[in-house]
């Protein structure tokens, strides 16, 4: 059975800020929660990725069915009592492949050319490689989507104008307010979103003050913006003062509560205050939203404000997907060429190429060779190749489904330099199974004979 890539998760596209929140991980918990998934044996490498706007599981594993189970089955967990089942999504095979590229592309953001993306896909590769999670299949997918990721931004224009979450939250006050100029800002915490953030409210002439627990992180950032930096026992008289408030932390709790505001409230007298919340958590409770004169815009708020951007940019888009398609199937023609059969085929072609070059260059000296000394002389070779290999193509049989299958037929890929040579197509796309199905003949299976006298055990296709 060969191992395979999925992904099994959920975005802004298919769930509501209030279920993503739920599943969301840490930056610095990524590598904990990843090695209990790995340590279950149904995954053999595995990438976790958390933002704002996605939680998924990227996943190799040698009985894909299984691996999509137990992924499903964890994050399932992490919803608590509410069923989440509805909002969950599972790409496989190539459809799973051109989902991380496109994803590190920024293609299927909320914000379609967004920068932030893939450092957030980097940093999830860097915890899933101290994790121990990461092997031949997701080492070259993610490399590969890093790389495509630097086509699309160099060969598009997709980034050109292009915003971040922070950017559309600035556009989204500055229709608020007819004009930001003068306007008093208050941004709570002092992260890279915030950062971003600061940096267009400043482009918009706001008065700008931030609030963090970190006053070094507030200081730093009031320093880069020209704003004021404030202690976070500041917090409820800043919001008592400001007109717009931009709120992006890492609190896995509420921080801007309905009891706190009922005191801001008491002392703005019926002012009416913009709060924006681009953090996942959030980091306002949807209660205040209820209140009088509070008007609460969270991240999925953003989303019409994104998807205008994007009308905007749909030619380089379309653009960037056609490169992304064609990545992914280069990638899946690679992933194809680890399965054993074309490994084999491949292998038995190059070391016939090599015998019979160099039995054309002595044949070609003699003189008088008949008929028959030539068929002896093309059994010998043909021999000689059966016997060279028969000791690595009884490795690479013996080893064909253990989690390092994949490792060694890479190995021997690279060898042999068989990078480049032609792999059969599978006879059917993938899609998600109901169930498991039996393995099918590859097309390009060799017959006992080709095996070196290997006895064939079992199809020597790929298996589903």
């Amino acid at each position: 059975m060969a191992t395979e890539i999925l992904v099994v998760g959920l975005s802004h596209h298919t769930a509501p800020v209030d279920v993503r929140e739920r599943l969301s991980v840490a930056t610095e918990s990524m590598g904990a929660e990843l090695r209990t998934l790995l340590d279950g044996q149904a995954i053999s490498e595995g990438v976790l990725l958390s933002t704002c706007n996605r939680v998924e599981l990227y996943a190799a594993a040698p009985d894909a069915v299984s691996a999509a189970a137990v992924a499903r089955a964890h994050l399932l967990s992490k919803a608590g009592a509410d069923p989440i089942d509805e909002f969950l999504y599972e790409r496989w095979g190539g459809e799973a492949v051109e989902h991380a590229f496109r994803v590190a592309s920024s293609l299927d953001s909320m914000v379609v050319g967004e920068p932030q993306i893939l450092g957030q896909v980097k940093t999830a590769y860097a915890a899933a490689e101290g994790a121990g999670g990461v092997g031949t299949l997701l080492g070259r997918c993610f490399h590969r989507a890093f790389a495509v990721a630097k086509r699309v931004r160099t060969e598009t224009g997709i980034a050109a104008g292009a915003v971040s979450v922070s950017s559309i939250a600035i556009e989204l006050a500055s229709k608020i307010f007819d004009s930001l100029e003068g306007r008093r800002a208050l941004l709570v915490g002092a992260g890279k979103m915030s950062e971003a953030a600061a940096k267009s409210l400043a482009n918009h002439g706001a008065r700008l003050y931030v609030v963090n627990r970190s006053p070094e992180r507030a200081e730093r950032l009031a320093k880069i913006c020209g704003g004021t930096a404030c202690g976070y026992e500041q917090l409820v008289p800043e919001l008592v003062k400001a007109d717009v408030a931009i709120t992006s932390t890492a609190s896995p709790r509420f921080v801007i509560t309905r009891e706190l505001m009922q005191d801001v409230l008491r002392a703005r007298r019926g002012r009416p205050l913009f709060l924006i919340d681009i953090a996942v958590p959030r980091d306002v409770d949807p209660r205040v939203g209820e209140m009088r004169n509070v008007f609460l815009y969270d991240v999925d708020d953003l989303q019409k404000v994104a998807e205008e951007n994007l009308a905007a940019r749909k030619r380089e888009a379309d653009a960037a997907e056609q490169i992304v398609r064609g990545e992914a199937e280069i990638f899946e023609q690679w992933r194809r060429s680890l399965t054993l059969t074309p490994t084999i085929v491949a292998l038995r072609q190059r070391f016939r190429e090599v015998v019979k070059a160099e039995l054309e260059r002595t044949v070609s000296k003699m003189d008088g060779l008949g008929t028959k000394d030539r068929r002896k002389l093309d059994a010998m070779t043909e021999a000689m190749v059966n016997k060279l290999l028969h000791q690595p193509l009884t490795q690479l049989k013996a080893n064909a489904e253990g989690h390092n299958a994949a490792l060694l037929i890479d190995a021997a890929r690279r060898l042999f330099q068989l990078e480049d040579a032609v792999v059969a197509p599978e006879k059917e796309g993938r899609k998600a199974p109901a169930a498991k199905r039996a393995p099918e003949q590859d097309a390009e299976s060799p017959s006992e004979q080709d095996l070196g006298g290997l006895a064939a055990a079992g199809p020597g296709g790929e298996g589903t």
